[in-house]
């Protein structure tokens, strides 16, 4: 943070002594950006930058000021069936889209902040190209500085549009929902038939609220404590159950090896949707499961122990809260250690066979050596791995959805007052909210707990465990 402020401390400097010091050119391009070029005689760049600030100066006047102004209201104009005397019809009148306000807003700043941006750097440019033609260095001219994009600055041109796809498909979305979390954009003020406007902290207020008509902050906390849950469960029980079947598959004792791995690697064949549907089927509280069971008498043992309702004439695997977390971790296993088997594969082959033996003939015993070197090295190797996959588990929508929705239904009248159930994650929770409720501005300050949340892990994570300075335990 210091290294930051002390470049942008050193950018003002430079823009200053270059409006202080430029010549007539320099200080003739605070008015029109290409001056400084053409006094350079670099036409093409001049010319360029010229078009640049008319197309900025365009893009203000017919795009970001409209908008802008309205920013502050978000729309004031509400939609609405005007009787034309001219044309003897009903016509929609010159309405406010408060979403286009805010997101047109929102681009129209971003611009416009690059373009000043833009504007400032060229000052300085200009003005480094006056000291190198006072110090008789050479200029280069339009086809040398486009050859230089391709030579010496070509890490500029490849992370061109990279940067250009970040910005335009996350950063200003993320920027969007960020928003939209101050506003009352829900269902009863969606655009374009009503507006919706500026709250505050509110949304934000109500999340952690908890009272008989607000039941946020109840279902926040209890789908909070469930996702970070499920997420340890589902990631370490993959992570460790995969390393150990890789490790079983690949000892010199086990026979036909390729026949286990095919046999795993198989279930990664299917698509995961098709075979989550599947499962869900097969544990429904009528499916083959439960007719298995029942024949087989489990159910009825399950009954004995407590396990199931005596009311209950089969297993409720999928629709009761306690089973149905058990299930989509055991489901999820199914799904998920075939991939760590493979991974955990390449990695034991890549083990430095002489640490192995030195370990077997100090007189360390199969499992000393996995402790002490084999799972060492694996989470040298694999950690970003393992904390991309608990991000990823946290924000793992396809296998809590897809084998409980219109299976799983929920009795605690608190979380169906906000729209949760006692399986759902942050994310599913998020995804009802916007496409079953359309209650956006709920969904969004949830988006930004889950961005918090795994935005906070991942840095932990990363300057704790992976740090890149153990390559020599393992030479």
């Amino acid at each position: 943070m210091k290294n930051f402020l002390t470049q942008i401390v050193k950018f003002i400097k430079e823009i200053v002594l270059a409006i202080k010091e430029g010549d007539l050119f320099v200080k003739f391009s605070l008015l029109i950006m290409g001056m400084g070029y053409f006094g350079r005689k670099q036409m093409i760049k001049g010319i360029i930058m010229t078009l640049f600030q008319i197309l900025v100066c365009f893009f203000a006047w017919i795009v970001a000021i409209p908008y802008l102004i309205k920013i502050p209201t978000l729309g004031t104009v509400q939609r609405e069936m005007i009787f034309n005397l001219d044309t003897m019809k009903n016509e929609v009148n010159e309405f406010d889209h408060s979403f286009k306000i805010l997101l047109f807003g929102i681009i129209s700043i971003f611009i416009l902040f690059v373009s000043l941006l833009i504007y400032f750097v060229n000052i300085i440019k200009v003005r480094s190209l006056q000291l190198r033609k006072e110090a008789g260095k050479h200029i280069n001219n339009f086809s040398e500085d486009i050859k230089e994009y391709f030579d010496k600055k070509f890490h500029i041109t490849l992370l061109f549009f990279p940067v250009a796809g970040i910005v335009v498909f996350t950063v200003i979305p993320l920027l969007v929902v960020i928003m939209v979390a101050f506003t009352n954009y829900d269902q009863t003020n969606m655009p374009p038939t009503n507006l919706f406007t500026w709250v505050g902290v509110q949304n934000f207020q109500q999340l952690f609220t908890s009272s008989i008509t607000i039941t946020f902050g109840y279902s926040f906390k209890k789908v909070l404590l469930w996702t970070l849950v499920w997420a340890f469960f589902a990631t370490f029980t993959n992570y460790i159950a995969g390393i150990l079947l890789a490790i079983f598959i690949n000892d010199k004792k086990t026979k036909l090896k390729k026949m286990w791995r095919t046999f795993f690697v198989v279930t990664i064949a299917v698509p995961q949707f098709v075979t989550l549907l599947l499962v869900r089927n097969f544990f429904a509280d009528t499916g083959i499961v439960n007719t298995i069971c029942q024949s087989l008498g489990v159910t009825e043992f399950l009954q004995n122990i407590g396990l199931v309702k005596q009311s209950l004439s089969y297993i409720p695997f999928l629709t009761d809260p306690a089973w149905a977390k058990v299930m989509v971790i055991l489901i999820n296993m199914w799904i998920g250690i075939p991939y760590l088997m493979l991974i955990a594969t390449g990695v034991l082959l890549n083990i430095p066979t002489d640490i192995m033996e030195s370990a077997r003939i100090d007189g360390a015993n199969g499992f000393q050596v996995f402790v002490k070197i084999t799972m060492p090295y694996m989470l040298f190797v694999t950690g970003p791995y393992l904390v991309t996959s608990f991000v990823a588990n946290i924000n793992n929508f396809n296998v809590i959805y897809l084998l409980t929705q219109d299976v799983f239904f929920t009795m605690d009248q608190y979380l169906a007052n906000s729209n949760a159930k006692e399986i759902d994650l942050l994310v599913t929770w998020l995804y009802r909210l916007t496409q079953e409720q359309y209650n956006f501005k709920m969904a969004s300050v949830i988006g930004i707990v889950v961005f918090v949340l795994c935005a906070t892990f991942t840095l932990l994570a990363f300057n704790t465990m992976i740090k890149g300075n153990r390559e020599e335990d393992f030479q």
